[in-house]
């Protein structure tokens, strides 16, 4: 994927993601791209060592992966945003 892909990837995936960990009023525009390209990075990691596939493109196992991620850097990191 290219940066752009990444950008609207990433933009996506922290969106939902904060919005499951309930943090979507507390997160602006940068702080959602941010989580989702990290959420990926993290997910697509933990999927390789546990024999999954990693974020590959904008396809269905991807997103799941990647928002698995960014709900688990939200949760760990514990990430608020300043409004």
């Amino acid at each position: 994927m290219g940066l752009i892909s990444w950008i609207v990837f990433g933009a996506i995936v922290g969106w939902i993601a904060s919005m499951i960990m309930n943090r979507n009023d507390r997160m602006g525009c940068l702080a959602n791209i941010a989580t989702g390209v990290i959420g990926g990075v993290v997910g697509g990691f933990l999927a390789n060592i546990i024999g999954g596939h990693g974020v590959s493109g904008f396809n269905v196992s991807s997103f799941v992966v990647a928002i698995i991620g960014a709900v688990i850097f939200l949760g760990i990191t514990g990430w608020r945003a300043v409004r």
